[in-house]
């Protein structure tokens, strides 16, 4: 086994994979309500322009500010909660969820203009999108750590540890930095201590493990329950068990894009704290969010109990900035950057100021329906931003 060593080689760019849940096509449940069509260039009502702010028809002529939001197959709770009650409609904010199940699609959109943000496609599509040259701003997070699992065949009994992986061929990208950081750690090189194999989905990685032709598999949240109906499937660890806090989903806009609309970005971030802050206060609050999930995305509870009931599915609109620098940094010194990459100030592109100028008029406008959680807000923030 080969010590590590300084990484000079620059990998390509590889954005496919990262989503926190979806990857590649086919594997989506059904659409839920207000999603246009994947790929359409005007919102369900006809509008053109995303994020354009439009005068509503009626007696006070509200101005409204369209959104176009890419949703992935396991969608975003706060995102969710906040259009069933309303609380995006009182801020003038309108959403249109448009569904793309692989990260690199949903990047595409965002780059074009044909959506506004997303917010549950991994951390590492994003960076490695800003190394390559596009501006993006990480404005927020939705999960901090998916519960995404690492699997194997039941009668597989080797796992130890990361190192377990090491001589072994697993389905996953070898610049998952949760698990290539981890290798690192006990000194081994994350790109030719595993083989790695890439499938186009996960199903299809679920599939390899079943046949054999893969060791272990890391799969996304959505996949549990696949994982949990098959027999033939174990669950050996989750990928924060590697790596605490290892920065999952970041909310991510084009840096025109924020420049352009600071306010409404900061009014977002306000309604998903309040969300958050909901979803947080009670057991029954809880249940009662599922329930809206399960509603409006058109799946099961038991769907939805196979990842939000796990302990490592950890949803937070913090930004995670000190958590995306180490990201950054792995992925840099693994060679999963383009080059040049340590010249880009990554800092710039955290936008943890806003996020906590928005957490503290959400205190102010919402704190009483959850004094605590505000409160803990600011000691996480303090701990993993400041």
């Amino acid at each position: 086994m080969k010590r590590i060593k300084m990484l000079a080689a620059v990998l390509p760019l590889s954005l496919a994979l990262f989503a926190c849940q979806g990857q590649g096509s086919g594997d989506s449940k059904n659409s839920g309500t207000d999603t246009a069509k994947e790929g359409s260039a005007k919102a369900e009502d006809g509008s053109k322009a995303e994020g354009s702010k439009e005068k509503a028809e009626g007696k006070d002529k509200k101005e409204v500010i369209k959104i176009n939001w890419a949703r992935d197959n396991s969608g975003n709770a706060f995102q969710e909660l906040a259009m069933e009650k309303g609380w995006f409609k009182d801020e003038g904010i309108e959403i249109t969820q448009k569904p793309f199940d692989a990260s690199n699609d949903a990047t595409t959109a965002l780059l074009s203009g044909n959506i506004d943000i997303f917010s549950n496609y991994g951390t590492n599509g994003p960076l490695q999108t800003l190394a390559a040259g596009e501006d993006l701003q990480i404005v927020g997070g939705y999960m901090a750590t998916g519960c995404m699992p690492i699997i194997t065949r039941t009668d597989n009994n080797d796992w130890k540890g990361v190192e377990s992986l090491v001589g072994k061929t697993v389905a996953a990208d070898a610049s998952d930095y949760t698990i290539g950081g981890a290798l690192l750690e006990k000194g081994y090189d994350p790109k030719t201590d595993v083989k790695w194999v890439h499938y186009p989905n996960y199903s299809d990685m679920t599939a390899a493990v079943i046949k054999g032709e893969v060791d272990y598999a890391v799969v996304g949240t959505s996949r549990n329950y696949e994982v949990q109906q098959q027999p033939k499937l174990k669950v050996v660890s989750y990928k924060s068990d590697l790596m605490p806090w290892y920065s999952c989903c970041r909310m991510v806009v084009t840096s025109k894009y924020f420049e352009e609309n600071k306010d409404v970005v900061k009014k977002i971030i306000k309604v998903l704290l309040r969300a958050q802050a909901y979803y947080e206060k009670s057991p029954e609050n809880k249940a009662e969010v599922k329930k809206i999930v399960a509603k409006r995305m058109n799946v099961t509870e038991d769907y939805l109990d196979s990842y939000m009931d796990n302990e490592h599915f950890r949803i937070s609109v913090d930004p995670l900035k000190h958590e995306v620098e180490r990201a950054w940094n792995i992925l840099g010194e693994t060679g999963f950057l383009s080059e040049g990459w340590d010249k880009i100030k990554v800092d710039d592109h955290i936008q943890n100021d806003l996020y906590y100028e928005a957490l503290e008029e959400a205190k102010k406008d919402y704190g009483s329906e959850n004094p605590e959680f505000y409160e803990k807000m600011e000691q996480f923030y303090q701990e993993h931003d400041a």
